[in-house]
């Protein structure tokens, strides 16, 4: 009788082995496909922000062995009268260029999709200077606002208006920075476009039954519908504002004139600081100066800060999808 049982037993249970192994065969498959890209990610990802966040608490200068310093990195940062120049100016590029970059590449995806004719053409030309290098168009830029010399100094001069310094003048530099940025924004464009033509004509026609005009159907319709693109949009403006540096590195060689046939430069910030930017600095402390300690809490502080946007987008955006939805 207790032999019978047994093999009752095992027969009951055999059919659960069977798939707790085909489940565990099946985890160590797709462990296996993911092996390659979770091995790149630590190696270089992982690993590099690991090492970055110790040597934040070091004294290192690429030649001595890191020094243990603690605090003391983050601490000088407060006292550095150049980095808090650097976070304004990159809170200024993060503010103008997030929203300007947002609404451009909106406004211009809202008047292609609603063209009849030509869109093709529309579309090219506008993501053209997209692919465009950073340093290509920094430099057409600053040719065509040479102060006196440029195409657009030229042109204001026949109705008698006397064009600014533009990239030498402190109070007009990050505005023709933003410009350069604002040129290359065709990538955006082209996602929220997709976004824009992705709506259901069906409610753009319902709410034309029930007597809305173009813009509040624009406004009820379509921003509700593409928000997630838009927070994408937010997001990735954000990071890209938070990085500008080779903008604002050839915008500030180009005007001061210090550039030499190698490219690189002495004088960073041009004019007057009015350009440093938070990498900027972060580049001169550690490959100018050779401080890579305190560089490496300055990326410390900007990874921080870069997750901590995106993670509050992204969760604002969930909390007002599940609102909409509710």
């Amino acid at each position: 009788m207790t032999a019978t049982l047994e093999r009752v037993d095992a027969a009951r249970t055999a059919p659960a082995r069977g798939r707790s192994r085909a489940r565990a065969r099946h985890r160590l498959t797709v462990l296996a496909f993911l092996a390659p890209a979770g091995l790149g990610f630590a190696l270089f990802f992982g690993y590099p922000l690991v090492a970055t966040i110790g040597f934040s608490f070091t004294r290192y200068d690429l030649i001595n062995p890191p020094e243990w310093v603690g605090w003391e990195n983050y601490a000088y940062m407060f006292s550095d009268k150049l980095f808090r120049t650097a976070v304004y100016n990159t809170l200024w590029f993060v503010v103008v260029l997030t929203a300007a970059r947002v609404a451009f590449a909106l406004g211009v995806a809202s008047v292609i999709a609603r063209l009849r004719s030509g869109v093709g053409l529309v579309r090219t030309l506008c993501y053209l200077p997209s692919l465009a290098p950073p340093v290509a168009a920094t430099l057409v830029f600053f040719l065509v606002l040479r102060p006196n010399e440029g195409p657009l100094d030229a042109f204001l001069g026949w109705f008698g208006v006397e064009g600014p310094l533009w990239f030498a003048d402190p109070a007009w530099a990050k505005p023709g920075i933003a410009a350069v940025v604002l040129w290359v924004s065709g990538d955006l464009m082209i996602i929220i476009l997709a976004a824009v033509l992705d709506v259901p004509r069906e409610r753009y026609e319902a709410a034309e039954l029930d007597g809305a005009g173009p813009l509040r159907r624009w406004w009820h319709i379509t921003l509700p519908t593409i928000s997630p693109v838009l927070v994408f949009g937010v997001v990735n403006s954000i990071i890209l504002a938070l990085q500008l540096f080779t903008q604002a590195v050839v915008a500030g060689s180009a005007a001061s004139g210090s550039a030499d046939v190698t490219g690189s430069t002495k004088v960073l910030g041009y004019p007057e600081n009015s350009t440093l930017t938070f990498p900027m600095w972060l580049y001169t402390q550690g490959f100018r100066y050779f401080d890579m300690g305190y560089a490496a809490a300055m990326a410390t502080v900007l990874f921080v800060v870069s997750f901590a946007a995106t993670a509050l987008l992204v969760q604002r955006m969930r909390k007002a999808t599940h609102q909409e939805e509710s």
